[in-house]
């Protein structure tokens, strides 16, 4: 039982605002129940606060919590709690408006924008935020700056004096607990206040002075004197003490003592914290003369004051002891001891790099040998890709360039000395590492360490803002990782097997293979450098790139042994010669692999590559003006909708909720940097345009066939979302300005079709990207005014009886030729029923051609038919048997024994006479476009 409730209080004041309170007691018999009482329930004491304290500190609390999420920069959590925060001072609107806006609130809102603003500013900072920061951030600054503006003046006169503020702010918070504190204690009997009994300042009783100065030591004499007010705060309590115990006799004074010295101490201590928290001093000078103090007590006790969480600095550790021999057993011995720990928890990487370039700087001073430099040496790079244990984390700006020049260095050591080998299956026993007549050898793969070398790139390049000047600097080191896959070439040439030759041959290539080689393109065309030192340097220049690529792909055809690396070459070779126009050895490369029957088993990477090699082949293909093999080459990418998810170049939103957080990360991996992705919109604006020239004349020439096929149905669709569209305005996009020339071409107007395809716009978007830009604009001219032609033969040759082939070719702005090659194909073909009169150059329509009415009962007997198809398919699953009119053959089809027989494309044909379905239109014809 506490001593709350051994006695009854007289009174309990209901508006006190003190955390402590503790009723008195009269002296006599419950003094001495009170020393009985165990140390744990006589520390208990009763808080009672006041609706305002309990208010403040759940938002000071709440305060707390946001400047800790602030610290660490966790914007998410600063947003909850910042929610929080405004909705507990709501709940405090009526204490607020009584005692008016706390300063602690004020000085929060002010900080809180200021840091907002300034994490706003650091544009490489919100970079590295994650997702939910960075939206938490946004947010939390636009609800700031709104809920500021009703405490602008408060905010601003902080602003004006913020350390004033500051002070005052603690001042007013020590005297209210000051005050809360003295006025709470309730008055005696007498009516006489306990601030009041202390300014009497009566002298304590002479024995418990005693007790105190001899239960006291030296060393705490000094602590007790050193502040005033920590005098009078104790000096209080043990007056106070003593009053109360002033009617005992002599005989208890020691009991007394104790009691009284307990009391004492637990005040002392309590003011000590309250006063550690009121006047923590802010500036530097107070901090200094903190520490100056303390400095005394840290040599007497031997404790050591540690600032701020920092590790301490330690030596670091001494590589040999003094007057050790440095030799090569040594040196292996220290090495094995600081790989030891590599891997293990606690490890500090970046001192482990340094104790191997310490050690390779001592092998070097005492001339060791370089079999030693080359073993330390695959050690340091090996640590410099452990730095990051993450695989998805790439190498730190100083990591990379310290492990291209490592690698360098290591180059240049095997390049002048022949006599070291390295192998990964050399044993370490077996290791020569001693300079002697024997060669040096060393356990290592020197390819491994420049193949790890190259991913890090690639990861490099992955995880840099395309946008940004870092990117720009970061893609400048492609010459340097280049330059070392072209001299370890050379020393594999030499020294390396055949497998390893291969696997560095293609690395090679895949820094090859995508590069436009501009100067080759010069040469072919013809033309020089406009200055002279242009000249020269074209004229320095080693192989063409197609040489080079040539000569590389060939020996992997001819050495490789692992179907992966021969299935990449020949791949990068087909995209190279895309790439550079070469049409027919690209589509004949392609053929003759037959990749394209077993890609699907491949790995995922592998696969990407064989989707920009199509991709490439069939933008070689339109180029060249193949619009039905571009076509086809581009149809399976850009049918599927996810043509940049399948050529690695990014990840669709919509399909994030089908992968997990795993997946998502081994995707990311695959894709590929920005310098080497193809343009979408230009893969997309070529799908196009190949689907108008091929879609439009055939939709002319199948314009009444119930059974007329797509052949693009994304231009299908494109076409339909411009039908929908309510009003039709200038075309903005590229594929407006597609389905505006289809339209155009649909009604035979070339002019207009040629307009829209080719301007200022779909030339600055697409057309100037092309190598060879102005011969691609006259093969698309040249192909619109022939498609053109077509449609308006399709079209409106029911119109004509005859028609001059003079008139088509003023019309078209052909040749008289050219107007008498594409007619003469289209009636070989049966897709114009025409003959030419070759005298007067004219085309004469024959009018085999249904009309629209018997193309409509051609129509409904084609439904008809297969209307009574399904009906007797159902009656036969119904009844089993059944016989008459329809025979069924052994294909599962029925035949009409007299009338018609359906041939093998659905139609009709008459046995004795009429019109046979597809004499006037072959569907069998074979297209030349």
């Amino acid at each position: 039982m506490s001593r709350f409730f051994a006695t009854g209080s007289d009174s309990e004041s209901e508006e006190s605002s003190s955390a402590d309170e503790i009723t008195p007691k009269a002296p006599g018999a419950t003094f001495k129940q009170s020393l009985l009482l165990s140390d744990d329930e006589e520390d208990t004491k009763r808080v009672v606060r006041s609706a305002k304290d309990k208010r403040f500190e759940e938002l000071t609390n709440l305060i707390k919590t946001i400047r800790n999420a602030m610290k660490i920069r966790d914007m998410a959590k600063c947003l909850e709690e910042f929610e929080q925060l405004c909705r507990a001072f709501l709940k405090s609107k009526t204490i607020v408006d009584k005692e008016g806006v706390p300063p602690f609130y004020i000085r929060l809102l002010a900080d809180l924008e200021d840091y907002l603003n300034q994490l706003w500013e650091d544009k490489e900072g919100k970079k590295k935020m994650n997702k939910n920061n960075a939206k938490a951030l946004s947010t939390l600054r636009q609800k700031i700056r709104k809920y500021n503006r009703d405490y602008e003046t408060e905010i601003a006169a902080y602003k004006e004096n913020p350390q004033e503020s500051a002070d005052e702010e603690e001042e007013k918070e020590a005297e209210e607990s000051a005050s809360s504190s003295d006025s709470e204690e309730e008055t005696g009997d007498d009516g006489v206040s306990a601030k009041a009994f202390l300014k009497k300042k009566p002298e304590a009783p002479p024995e418990a002075s005693k007790f105190l100065k001899s239960a006291k030591g030296s060393g705490d004499e000094s602590s007790s004197s050193s502040d005033d007010d920590d005098d009078e705060d104790w000096g209080s309590d043990s007056v106070d003490s003593g009053s109360e115990s002033s009617d005992e006799g002599e005989g208890k004074s020691a009991s007394l003592a104790v009691v009284f010295l307990k009391k004492t101490q637990g005040a002392e201590k309590s003011s000590e914290k309250k006063l550690g928290k009121k006047k923590k001093p802010k500036k530097k000078e107070r901090l200094e003369e903190e520490a100056e103090e303390e400095g005394g007590e840290e040599v007497e006790g031997g404790w050591e004051k540690v600032k701020g969480g920092a590790p301490m600095v330690k030596e670091k550790p001494k590589m040999f002891a003094k007057g050790t021999e440095i030799n090569v057993p040594v040196v292996v011995k220290k090495l094995n001891e600081i790989l030891q720990a590599r891997g293990k928890k606690g490890t500090d990487r970046a001192a482990q790099i340094e104790l191997l370039h310490a050690l390779a700087n001592i092998a070097a001073e005492n001339n060791l040998g370089q079999g030693i430099m080359v073993k330390i040496k695959f050690n340091i790079i090996a640590s410099l890709y452990d730095y990051n244990p993450n695989l998805a984390a790439f190498m730190k700006p100083d990591m990379w360039k310290k492990c291209l020049d490592c690698i360098d260095e290591l180059l240049d050591i095997l390049f002048e000395n022949n006599n070291i080998f390295i192998g990964e299956n050399i044993a370490e026993d077996s290791e020569s590492l001693i300079a002697s007549d024997q060669p040096f050898r060393v356990r290592g793969c020197i390819l491994t360490l420049v193949e790890r070398m190259d991913e890090e790139f690639t990861k490099i390049m992955q995880n840099t803002d395309p946008h940004s000047q870092e990117y720009v600097d970061n893609l400048k080191d492609e010459g340097h990782v280049c330059g070392i896959i072209d001299r370890l070439l050379e020393y594999m040439e030499n020294k390396g097997s055949t497998e390893e030759i291969c696997r560095i041959y293609l690395r090679r290539i895949m820094h090859t293979y995508y590069k436009f080689d501009y100067k080759a393109h010069r040469r072919s065309l013809g033309l020089q450098g406009e200055s002279k030192s242009e000249q020269d340097q074209e004229e320095s220049e080693g192989e063409d790139s197609a040489v080079i690529m040539d000569r590389l792909c060939k020996f992997i055809y001819a050495k490789d042994r692992t179907d992966r690396i021969r299935t990449c070459a020949i791949l990068c070779h087909i995209y190279h010669h895309a790439l550079h126009s070469r049409w027919y050895q690209a589509r004949d490369l392609m053929l003759m692999s037959h990749l394209q029957d077993n890609i699907q088993h491949a790995d995922p990477p592998v696969q990407i590559l064989y989707n920009r090699t199509m991709v490439q082949l069939g933008i070689c293909a339109f180029r060249q003006g193949m619009i039905k093999d571009a076509h086809n080459a581009l149809l399976d990418i850009q049918s599927s909708g996810r043509a940049k998810e399948l050529l690695g170049q990014g990840l669709l939103m919509r399909n994030m909720q089908e992968r997990n957080a795993e997946q998502e990360k081994i995707e990311k991996r695959r894709q590929v940097p920005f310098h080497m992705h193809i343009n979408l919109e230009l893969l997309e604006c070529v799908y196009l345009v190949s689907a108008m020239l091929l879609e439009i004349p055939y939709m002319a020439a199948h314009e009444f066939d119930a059974r007329r096929r797509m052949i693009s149905k994304q231009f299908h669709h494109q076409l339909r979302v411009g039908e929908r569209q309510p009003l039709l305005g200038p075309p903005e996009s590229m594929r407006e300005h597609v389905v505006a020339a289809s339209k155009a071409m649909k009604m035979g107007d070339w002019r207009t079709c040629h307009s829209f395809i080719i301007n200022e716009k779909m030339n600055s978007k697409v057309w100037d990207l092309f190598p060879e830009t102005q011969r691609v604009r006259e093969m698309l001219v040249r192909k619109i005014q022939e498609e053109s032609l077509r449609t308006y033969l399709f079209t409106y040759s029911s119109v004509y009886d005859s028609i001059s082939m003079g008139t088509l070719s003023e019309m078209f702005e052909l040749e008289i030729a050219t107007v008498h090659s594409i007619i003469s194909k289209m009636i070989i073909n049966e897709e114009l029923m025409a003959s030419l009169d070759q005298p007067t150059q004219t085309v004469v329509m024959h009018r085999t051609e249904p009309t629209s009415l018997q193309n409509m009962a051609l129509q409904l007997a084609e439904k008809l038919g297969s209307l009574v198809e399904n009906n007797e398919r159902v009656f036969d699953l119904k009844q089993g048997v059944y016989g008459g009119y329809f025979n069924r053959d052994q294909k599962g089809g029925y035949q009409q024994n007299k009338s018609y027989n359906r041939d093998q494309k659905g139609g009709y044909q008459q046995n004795k006479g009429g019109y046979q379905r597809g004499g006037y239109r072959n569907q069998n014809h074979q297209n030349n476009y």
